[in-house]
């Protein structure tokens, strides 16, 4: 299910542009989870909110499928799309788990190296120098930040720590008006986890966001007031 927003009464906002042609290609050919319909509602939240002159920042890169949205929306405005990634893959990418891939597996060292395989994705794609990589973990890099950002995604860790910590580490940074989009959101525990949905509740309970949409797992939200 889609919800958007309405312009003046009896007129529909028109929607805004996809991402560039050979983007979506490089997009739905790079390794990744997220589908087509839910990567172009993230492209046009990060068009969206690339209008505030602020950088988009996502949590959570995986090998870049879905930075590559965030880069196209970026360039177009001028501004910059950073991540934050450990690129040691999530809890359930490890080995024994559902999403592990062992063609990502450094041989050096034995564990999940998902950087050079990001690296390679925006190089592919032309978009290596829209993007800023911050390796590292989501709430030490947080601890650290002070730029306001018009954009957090936030597709990491899908435990209530790393998601609680995700949303307490970056909404104070998120400026008035800008948009904060959650992945894998899931209201009935039976098709997925529930931290992502608890991190939704928990921002729509503060009075600080209102929700902008929502398409299937991906919601956005507009951050319309002061966080308590």
């Amino acid at each position: 299910m889609t919800r958007t927003p309405s312009g003046a009464a009896g007129t529909a906002t028109p929607p805004p542009p996809g991402p560039a042609p050979e983007v979506r290609a490089a997009f739905e050919a790079a390794r990744g989870f997220m589908p087509v319909d839910e990567g172009l509602a993230l492209h046009a939240a990060a068009v969206e909110a690339a209008r505030l002159g602020l950088p988009l920042l996502e949590i959570g890169s995986y090998c870049g499928r879905s930075t590559l949205l965030l880069a196209d929306a970026a360039r177009a405005a001028g501004v910059t799309a950073l991540t934050v990634d450990h690129h040691r893959g999530s809890e359930e990418q490890q080995p024994g788990w559902e999403y592990h891939d062992p063609e990502l597996v450094d041989p050096a060292t034995g564990r999940t190296d998902t950087l050079p395989w990001f690296r390679r994705t925006l190089y592919a794609a032309g978009l290596e120098h829209h993007v800023v990589a911050l390796v590292g973990r989501s709430p030490q890099i947080a601890a650290v930040w002070g730029t306001p950002l018009g954009l957090v995604f936030v597709d990491g860790g899908h435990t209530d720590e790393h998601a609680q910590g995700d949303y307490e580490g970056w909404a104070p940074h998120l400026a008035e008006g800008g948009l904060l989009v959650v992945h894998d959101v899931f209201e009935d525990p039976a098709e997925g986890g529930q931290a992502p949905y608890r991190m939704l509740r928990r921002a729509l309970d503060s009075g600080a966001f209102t929700e902008v949409s929502a398409t299937r797992s991906l919601r956005v939200l507009r951050r319309t007031g002061p966080l308590a």
